[in-house]
């Protein structure tokens, strides 16, 4: 049973059949690993955070610039200088002080990441550049983890859901080439509600997963044309000369 505290606090929620008092069990029971914490990472953090996650475990090796507060939403400008994962940490925590969150603030890596994978009950790929990118679908296909990858650059996003045992394929199958695109957000720029949307998605997606809601966008690629506020939807299939989840891996 929930006590009188935590009803008020997640009342809106419970009120949704979806969720209810097992809905919202299930959330706090939770632990979802979030590995980066820029501009998609904040809005998905802070909804995670609200909505009753029992544990964030955070994973950023970054210190906050001032570049960063046109869309990383968790932060201020007196913070500027400062490690992400710190400043995170005391933003959820004040923001609901029932959650738990445990910070890593060093550059993740394959070998880093799989014990982080295996500990959580999903991953959002919050991240801004390819390699860690493959590194955390590599983790997530090893330990057989949901993975709710975004990206954004310019007016445009991207969400990706994928979802073991991956038989639409992995994000190695969509971008099997690691070189770091051409186009970012570093070369190119980002209009910052474009990541709070790609964001704020991935958040709800990571709560559908978590109450046992079925992911309609499970592999999926959605493109998001924010100056038109256009969707369209791209089926993935797997490869089969993938490495990380083709057949000849």
């Amino acid at each position: 049973m929930l006590d009188d505290a935590i009803f008020m606090r997640y009342s809106r929620q419970l009120l949704l059949e979806e969720i209810g008092n097992k809905g919202q069990q299930k959330l706090t029971m939770s632990k979802v690993l979030i590995v980066g914490l820029g501009g998609l990472g904040s809005p998905a953090a802070l909804y995670l955070a609200a909505a009753g996650v029992g544990e964030l475990w955070l994973a950023d090796n970054d210190k906050l610039h001032i570049s960063n507060l046109q869309r990383q939403i968790l932060y201020h400008t007196q913070d500027v200088s400062q490690l992400k994962v710190t400043l995170a940490a005391k933003q959820l925590n004040q923001l609901n002080p029932q959650i738990k969150v445990k910070t890593f603030n060093t550059k993740q890596h394959y070998h880093s990441l799989r014990p982080l994978v295996r500990n959580t009950d999903l991953v959002l790929d919050c991240t801004d550049n390819m390699s860690t990118r493959q590194a955390i679908n590599a983790a997530c296909v090893a330990e057989k983890k949901n993975l709710i990858s975004g990206s954004a650059v310019g007016f445009n996003g991207q969400l990706l859901v994928l979802e073991p045992p991956y038989n639409q394929g992995c994000y190695a199958c969509l971008y099997p080439d690691t070189n770091e695109p051409y186009q970012n957000c570093r070369t190119a720029g980002v209009v910052g509600p474009i990541v709070g949307v790609i964001g704020t998605l991935q958040a709800l997606e990571a709560i559908k997963l978590l109450i046992n809601l079925p992911s309609s966008l499970n592999g999926k690629l959605k493109l998001f044309d924010g100056k038109q506020h256009n969707w369209h939807t791209l089926q993935l299939s797997k490869a089969k000369s993938c490495l990380i989840c083709g057949t000849r891996r």
